[in-house]
């Protein structure tokens, strides 16, 4: 029993390390013989769900590419260059603002080598980048060894060209003119790979001291996992409150869709219907909630329908889509019209005639769920702006239950009325009547549909190099749609639904009231519009940093306040922080990683992030994809197996996984001058209030010590 307990403690100890250390792509390699004089290197991965596999092409300045490197080339040379076979995905990446390709699930790669000696031997590594919604994985390698014997091209060429002379005897056909075919095929081929033998050796004589001194100090590099783990898990659940922010996203939703005109007055009418139909009270209210139920279930089998035909991954690929943006600007614009008043937009009458007549001929459960069908169909003008928004947002979250979810919140919302009203009907009563703010509800939506088809149109911008909505001709718009959303508030302007108000000798009052409620939505509305402003001069605006385009599309920007690492190499900045007696923050981040970009932006802007960064610590980033060289191959043993160091990337993932236990990025841990942790880690959470106090925790527990 004793032994058993010891067991579990273990294991318990153990979950914190488990959840920061990843592994979500396992690639095999395997050699496929093509002939005696060729053959293929085929690296085959699996991925796991969320996660994509970068292909070969992707463009300088983005995530990493995949490669292929040679650390020794014997009697083989590459023909072309490394090539995707897998199912390869292309889609507009915002941030970097280029189109990349990746692999989902499986991602193939293959490298064709000719063999031009009797023996040869080859060795090498694979190298690619893995992401997913929240984190990057560092640049890793795969590497293979291959050797054995073959028959030199030439050689290979002598005999089919002895074996086309036997065929051909009798034919009339020159056996020059085979060769000279097979010359010309032959040149195109080395052509195609003359770009592909590059690589660096791996120097079989790298003494102890060399190795110490590429990869660190040893007081510095000393693993501190256990210490890291005894500060608890790391600071950050973000992957864990994401389907509760799609939740509360859709219920916000559903209660704006409530307060439209197509919904609202319809509830006094059906909760007064079944309350009056059964002529009991308790199975009145049993139907209400047995249509409250059926409009859930409506909107959430929409949700599935719509993940079954895209997938999760085609709702992904296609919310940044250049195409699928540029469409979907253009049915906002036609939806924010419609709320204006320039025309009504319904789906054809007879699908509601037809599904209300069937209501009527049935009876029981299946007459009450037609009902709530209905509903779904007259208000489609009023709910279906804001259930196409809510679809495109979720998808972006890569996650199959993703528009589910949202649905399901959009439905409770949406439902929630009709029961509550049929429990207590004296509430009818209180609710407000059917009027003109209805229509400002709509108008309002109106407004806000405008200002994100914008958002949608930035993202087709950015992926076709327009530069046509920069951010200073983004923000300018913005400025001024919310600038008028507040005139409307005020009722400084008017739109063709807007009833008109009469006095007592039925003359138009130009000057009506402005009721409390639109006072205070129109002044945050004009100090939003306000808020934008100084974006124009370069100011972060961090609460739209979600929508804007990115800070290098303004041309104009007087913003310096920007957080820079003083140190880009660990060792230099431990050793500048135990002179000056400061702790430091390392890092732990990448040029291709997207949620980096995301921290630093949202994050590290905040004024008093900035503060405690610059003022507090030796700020230390470390780059893991960074593939400057070695001066020389450094080879470690990490979990029982032998690894190569290569580049500088390599030598900082290296220090992740070792010392810290950890190789995920974005990854930020806090050290005294010493190397030893004084908080939890950090990863992927934009809650600037808990970044503050994993910085300040840090610095308590330094002056502490």
């Amino acid at each position: 029993m004793k032994k058993i307990t010891s067991l579990l403690l273990l294991w318990v100890m153990a979950l914190p390390l488990l959840a920061q250390f990843q592994e979500p792509v396992k690639f095999s390699v395997s050699q496929n013989k093509l002939s005696d004089s060729e053959f293929e290197i085929v690296f085959t991965g699996t991925v796991d769900p969320g996660w994509h596999v970068y292909s070969t092409d992707i463009p300088d300045g983005g995530p990493t590419p995949a490669t292929i490197n040679f650390d020794e080339r014997t009697g083989v040379e590459p023909v072309g260059g490394l090539t995707a076979t897998g199912n390869v995905h292309k889609a507009f990446d915002e941030l970097f603002g280029m189109e990349v390709s990746y692999m989902e699930t499986r991602a193939v790669f293959v490298q064709k080598m000719r063999v031009t000696a009797a023996s040869y031997s080859v060795k090498g590594y694979l190298n690619y980048g893995a992401c997913n919604d929240e984190n990057c994985m560092p640049p890793t390698n795969v590497e293979f060894s291959y050797s054995g014997t073959g028959k030199p091209a030439g050689a290979a060429k002598a005999d089919a060209v002895k074996e086309q002379e036997a065929a051909t005897a009798g034919t009339g056909k020159s056996v020059d003119a085979v060769e000279a075919s097979q010359a010309k095929d032959e040149e195109s081929t080395v052509i195609g790979g003359a770009d592909a033998a590059t690589g660096i050796l791996v120097s079989d004589s790298v003494t102890e001291a060399q190795a110490q001194a590429a990869v660190g100090a040893t007081d510095y590099w000393t693993p501190v996992v256990d210490e890291l783990a005894a500060f608890g898990e790391a600071a950050s659940n973000a992957a864990q409150q994401a389907w509760w922010k799609i939740f509360l996203l859709g219920f916000l939703g559903g209660l704006v869709a409530l307060l439209t005109p197509c919904v609202w007055p319809i509830i006094p009418m059906t909760v007064s219907f079944f309350l009056k139909r059964s002529g009991d009270r308790r199975k009145g209210v049993r139907d209400a909630m047995t249509y409250g139920v059926s409009i859930v279930i409506i909107y959430v089998l929409l949700g599935l329908v719509i993940t079954a035909i895209f997938g999760a991954s085609a709702l992904n690929a296609l919310s940044t889509n250049a195409i699928f943006n540029i469409f979907f600007c253009l049915l906002l614009l036609v939806f924010a019209a419609s709320f204006f008043g320039a025309f009504e937009i319904t789906l054809p009458s007879s699908w509601s005639n037809a599904v209300d007549s069937k209501a009527e001929a049935t009876t029981g459960l299946l007459s009450i769920f037609l009902m709530a069908f209905t509903l779904a169909l007259v208000s489609f003008s009023c709910t279906g702006p804001i259930i196409g928004f809510l679809l495109v947002e979720v998808s972006t979250s890569g996650s199959i239950l993703a528009p589910t979810i949202g649905m399901l919140g959009f439905a409770i919302a949406l439902a929630l009325p009709f029961t509550l009203f049929a429990m207590f009907p004296a509430w009818l009563k209180t609710m407000p009547k059917s009027g003109n703010w209805m229509n400002c509800v709509k108008v309002t939506l109106g407004f806000l549909e405008l200002a994100f088809a914008l958002k949608f149109l930035s993202v087709a911008d950015l992926a076709y190099g327009w530069h046509i909505l920069d951010r200073e001709a983004f923000l300018s718009l913005w400025i001024v749609i919310f600038a008028l959303l507040g005139a409307y508030l005020i009722g400084w302007l008017r739109f063709p639904h807007d009833e008109d108000e009469y006095d007592e000798a039925g003359n138009v009052v130009v000057n009506h009231r402005t009721s409390v409620t639109r006072f205070f939505m129109a002044l945050m509305s004009f100090a939003f519009a306000v808020y934008m402003v100084p974006g124009l001069w370069g100011a972060p605006l961090k609460a739209i940093s979600a929508f804007s385009p990115p800070m290098n599309t303004q041309d104009f920007n007087l913003y310096d306040n920007e957080v820079e690492a003083q140190f880009l190499d660990y060792d230099a900045g431990m050793e500048y922080a135990r002179q000056h007696g400061k702790p430091v923050m390392v890092d732990f981040t990448g040029y291709g990683c997207v949620n980096c970009r995301k921290m630093e932006l949202a994050v590290w802007s905040d004024q008093k992030v900035a503060d405690i960064m610059q003022d507090g610590y030796v700020l230390i980033s470390l780059y893991v994809d960074d593939k400057t060289k070695l001066p020389e191959p450094v080879k470690v043993t990490e979990n029982g197996q032998e690894r190569t160091l290569r580049t500088v990337g390599d030598k900082w993932s290296y220090l992740q996984r070792s010392k810290f236990g950890a190789n995920a990025q974005p990854f930020y841990v806090l050290l005294d001058n010493e190397g030893r942790p004084l908080n939890k880690s950090y990863s992927y959470d934009e809650d600037i209030p808990k970044y503050v106090d994993f910085l300040q925790t840090g610095l308590k527990n330094y002056k502490e010590r």
